[in-house]
């Protein structure tokens, strides 16, 4: 009988990667048990009912062990590594050499706790010339980033939601029971809505599980949100409840704005709304009084109408009342490892798209145009497109314009651990070792880096993404001169013997060979990796990371128990990412200086936007641009709601799920009583894009004319390629161009659709 043996790592199933104790079978491979890890310095064995599930992630029946090449007849057959990556390597380098690397794009980028994968493509995409990065985050926050950009001068400045330490917390758009985006969501909901001394407010067009809990619910109609946050905002500046101290210390613009809040209809708005004048009074008034507040948001408005005005008014909810920036309220925060970059807007010379002439927002580009890109006959069109640990078929609007789009590519290389709906669409498929197969890390949370050893060794057959893309690099051509030097720094830095000696040796190189820094993760796993004990290399970047940390942040270090100064400091942090099992606060920091975030000159936040002004009073005009879809299509789909077993596309495997496998449509009583649907039918769902087959539950959980669907569902499996799809794809639904005017984020809150029951 096999010994087991335990390791810690992370949950790979949602944003916050809550720490875990795996119990493994070395025999079997099998994932025995899944607990949460008590040494987690954020999650402190917190886990939820997903992370016990993740052997069906690890181990499956579509895992891909061989490197796949499409034949003429639409076939795949298996290739070997080396001819996989040169194929591969010289249709780049013609794409790129004969009609110019914008004419190459990336797509994904690591997924859900996966992301060393991603700092690695960075060379690849050097390499290729290219710039653009379509991205779920960019289908999901750029309205965010960009409205960040604006108020705090920088797209990629970061703020949290403490909401644990609040005295009044409204969750808009969110549903913290299920989807999580807080640290201990369950037990920290639960919490608040006991004490008689705090107030919970939720606000959905559905009645959630965190709903339930609330001592004020306000059920807004579906992509009414900006008319209910202005009502908001029109009381408390029309009463004057705003914090004119807060306002004058830390912000400009404020009387710039005022004038448009203070004729605010709010009466009118708020029956818009779809609620109370009373109730939209009494959270104006309560949020207005609160000692502490904080405000959590999401998907709920950052996928519907009015997606970036939503962020803007959202953000001057606890901005113009003072709620920002002290304990118990929202306020900036840093990471360790940047998820995003800053980008221009267009009229400041910023890069676009070359066909549709999108912006790019901190850094990104939607995938909403990414089949508008590919599928034209502009002499930049996208001809070569690689897609890593990503299934934008399942995840991205409108499947039937993908698929079609895929179809014009010269190359289409997918990087990935299962044989997923997108890999059909390639001409190659690379398969990747998996998350637990590897060292990955996390760092999504507040000042905070989990690097996670490998549990298993890689699937035979498999390889892991930071050795794909170095083969790549080097099978290019590129990055072909000798780094020995650096080798041996490296190993004289490592063995003791030789302190500072790598940080001189690389900086040297950097200046004299701009490929050192242009290729620079591959690089640093090629020299100061190899020096790394247990297998560590991929991990080499992480020096780099650790000493501009702590070259930028060296009082914040401190707080956090870290010592020394300057290169010391960046390797104490660099060791200590290493040698912590369960991740590392890599910093603390006072209120005092979070102001230093700000990045305007003054330090000041920047409330007057013009653009959103103009949007906020263009709000009628939006108003009857919903009303005429509204009148065409009778039923309000909200697809992509968070269940208890789902989690986008990671896990392929139905039997995962204890509840609810099909992923039932939720249909109001009234609605399935007037077209006689009975709990367990099946019906049809339609618009203009496409249609689609899905069962029915009945409840009261959603209002009459709005239907809900989770995201996750639809995607074929079996073990022996005789493919079968368990639930519906809500993409087949959605449309390229039902999107947010400026960051494109696709309306998948608000898909207007036509709902019929299946005769037998």
């Amino acid at each position: 009988m096999a010994i087991h043996t335990h390791h810690k790592s992370a949950c790979n199933l949602c944003s916050l990667n809550c720490g875990i104790e795996i119990e493994l079978n070395p025999e079997t491979r099998e994932f025995v048990k899944i607990t949460g890890d008590k040494d987690h310095p954020l999650s402190q064995g917190y886990i939820c009912q997903k992370a016990t599930r993740i052997n069906y992630y690890q181990n499956h029946k579509q895992r891909l062990t061989s490197p796949l090449r499409k034949r003429i007849d639409g076939t795949f057959e298996k290739i070997s590594w080396d001819e996989a990556i040169q194929e591969i390597a010289d249709k780049l380098v013609i794409i790129r050499d004969t009609h110019g690397g914008e004419c190459i794009a990336y797509a994904g980028g690591g997924g859900q706790g996966n992301h060393l994968g991603g700092v690695y493509a960075s060379s690849l995409r050097a390499a290729c010339n290219t710039p653009y990065i379509y991205s779920s985050l960019a289908q999901e926050k750029t309205g965010n980033f960009w409205v960040h950009g604006k108020l705090f001068g920088r797209q990629n400045t970061m703020y949290t939601e403490p909401v644990e330490d609040a005295e009044y917390v409204v969750i808009l758009g969110s549903n913290p029971l299920q989807s999580h985006g807080i640290q201990k969501a369950r037990h920290v909901i639960g919490e608040i809505s006991r004490n008689p001394n705090k107030t919970l407010v939720v606000i959905d067009p559905r009645r959630t599980e965190t709903a339930k809990k609330a001592d004020l619910f306000l059920q807004v109609k579906p992509g009414k949100d900006a008319w209910l946050m202005s009502a908001i905002l029109g009381i408390i500046v029309q009463e004057d409840l705003v914090d004119k101290q807060f306002l004058n210390e830390h912000t400009n613009g404020y009387e710039g704005i005022k004038p448009h809040f203070l004729t605010i209809p709010t009466e009118k708005y708020a029956e818009i709304a779809g609620i109370p004048f009373s109730q939209v009074q009494e959270v104006a008034r309560g949020i207005s009084k609160a000692k502490t507040m904080v405000l959590r948001s999401d998907l709920g408005i950052e996928m519907s109408y009015n997606s970036t005005l939503n962020a803007y008014l959202a953000r001057l909810i606890f901005l113009i009342t003072g709620h920002f920036g002290k304990h118990g309220t929202n306020h900036l925060t840093t990471w360790l490892f940047p998820l995003l970059g800053h980008s221009l807007d267009p009229e400041e010379g910023g890069l676009t798209s070359q066909v549709t002439k999108t912006r790019g927002i901190g850094k990104l580009f939607p995938p909403n145009i990414l089949p508008l890109e590919i599928d034209n006959d502009h002499p930049k069109r996208i001809r070569g497109l690689i897609v890593d640990s990503s299934n934008p078929i399942v995840s991205w609007a409108d499947t039937q314009a993908q698929q079609k789009a895929y179809k014009r590519l010269d190359l289409m290389v997918v990087i990935d651990v299962a044989m997923t709906e997108t890999a059909h669409e390639a001409h190659y498929i690379l398969p990747a070792s998996s998350q637990y197969e590897k060292y990955e890390s996390t760092f999504f949370q507040e000042n905070f880096f989990h690097l996670r050893k490998p549990v298993l060794d890689p699937l035979e057959g498999t390889l892991s993404e930071p050795e794909i893309y170095t083969r790549l690099l080097r099978a290019m051509g590129e990055l072909s001169h000798d780094i020995e030097d650096l080798k041996e720094a490296a190993i004289q830095e490592r063995t003791k013997s030789g302190h500072g000696t790598f940080q001189k040796a690389f900086m040297q190189s950097s200046f004299s060979n701009p490929d050192v820094k242009r290729f620079g993760p591959v690089v640093l796993r090629e020299s100061l990796g190899e020096a790394l004990p247990d297998g560590a290399a991929a991990a080499g970047p992480l020096w780099f990371t650790a000493q501009m940390f702590a070259n930028k942040y060296p009082e914040e270090m401190h707080k956090a128990g870290f010592k020394g100064k300057n290169q010391e400091l960046g390797e104490e942090l660099f060791n200590k990412i290493l040698n912590s099992p369960s991740g590392v606060k890599v910093s603390e920091r006072s209120f005092d200086d979070h102001w230093k975030l700000v990045k305007h000159k003054d330090n000041k936040i920047n409330l007057y936007i013009p653009e959103m002004l103009e949007w906020l009073n263009n709000l009628p005009l939006e108003l009857k641009k919903i009303t005429k879809l509204e009148n065409d299509f009778p039923f309000n789909l909200i697809a992509g709601e968070r269940r208890s077993y789902n989690a986008n596309t990671i896990i392929r495997n139905p039997e995962w799920r204890k509840k609810d496998p099909e992923g039932a449509l939720k249909i109001n009583p009234i609605d399935a009583g007037l077209l006689g649907i009975q709990a367990g039918d099946t019906v049809r769902l339609s618009n203009e894009v496409g249609q689609l087959k899905i069962l029915s539950s009945i409840t009261d959980e959603v209002p009459e004319g709005v239907l809900s669907m989770p995201h996750g569902h639809g995607m074929k499996y079996d073990e022996n390629q005789n493919y079968k799809s368990v639930g519906a794809m809500a993409n087949m639904l959605t449309s390229t161009d039902h999107c947010d005017p400026l960051a494109k984020t696709p309306y998948h809150k608000n898909v207007r659709v036509k709902l019929e029951k299946i005769e037998a």
